[in-house]
């Protein structure tokens, strides 16, 4: 499949003309042998925006390019991208799955974190942090974990030498909250309701420790959303009823008579 991410084998090709944005390429590096044909996909010529690969390449061209998969009846896909920057591609190459870096925060978005790895080429920003991946906590925004110019310490959970990042996750170096409130299950305990949504209501139970509260254990009368009943702020008593520590999710039950305090 073309989606492959882990690097490929680089390949040393012609360039043989266009199909529309793609690249039409053949091997040159096969001694004694017909030249295999291959592909160069237009969203992997370049790093760069360009209207049209023809801008960036020439017929009769060579180029280096890295194997990414074969597609249409065993074509063979390249990423000339994934070997654009020889720098970044060293440095992506020599980082790997488990690694613990530094660096520091470059840039804050409500989808993620780009972070300067230490010892990244000049010039470019080649760490990213999901929302997911910043915190076991629960957050409305990613600058509620990290700010720009803060230094970090993160685990490198891919490198990707075709986009030219490495995804990194501050959460895996942190202790998993739900390691210590796993025998929490039986008990009744109050906290604040963080979240609403039409099925159910999100609850504080502990520092970094949410549990989910369905509609259904709210009340047995018929209603449309919990905010009917609730809000958000108000404080609830419930009852742990289980604690998946492979899913990381606590799923609670009504605590019995009069729930809400």
């Amino acid at each position: 499949m073309i989606n492959q991410l882990r690097p490929g084998a680089v390949r040393t090709v012609k360039v043989t003309g266009f199909d529309g944005a793609d690249i039409l390429v053949q091997l040159v590096d096969a001694e004694g042998e017909k030249a295999e044909i291959g592909r160069i996909p237009g969203h992997e010529a370049s790093i760069r925006r360009v209207e049209h690969p023809s801008e960036l390449f020439g017929v009769g061209q060579e180029i280096d390019a890295e194997e990414i998969g074969r597609w249409r009846e065993g074509e063979l896909h390249l990423s000339a991208r994934a070997c654009e920057i020889p720098a970044l591609r060293s440095f992506l190459l020599a980082v790997e799955r488990g690694q613990v870096v530094a660096g520091t925060v470059a840039e804050v978005h409500n989808f993620g974190v780009f972070v300067h790895i230490d010892g990244e080429p000049n010039g470019l920003c080649t760490g990213f942090i999901r929302v997911p991946d910043l915190t076991w906590g629960w957050i409305n925004h990613p600058f509620e974990a990290v700010e720009a110019g803060q230094r970090i310490t993160a685990e490198v959970i891919i490198t990707e030498t075709r986009s030219g990042q490495v995804t990194l996750s501050l959460k895996a170096l942190q202790e998993d909250p739900l390691i210590r409130f796993a025998d929490q299950v039986g008990r009744v305990l109050t906290g604040p309701i963080t979240k609403i949504v039409p099925f159910g209501v999100f609850v504080q139970l502990a520092p970094d420790v949410v549990g989910f509260l369905h509609l259904s254990e709210l009340t047995d009368e018929p209603v449309e959303t919990p905010d009917q009943l609730v809000d958000e702020g108000e404080l609830i008593t419930v009852k742990v009823a289980e604690v998946d520590l492979q899913r990381h999710r606590v799923r609670l039950g009504a605590a019995g008579g009069a729930d809400r305090i």
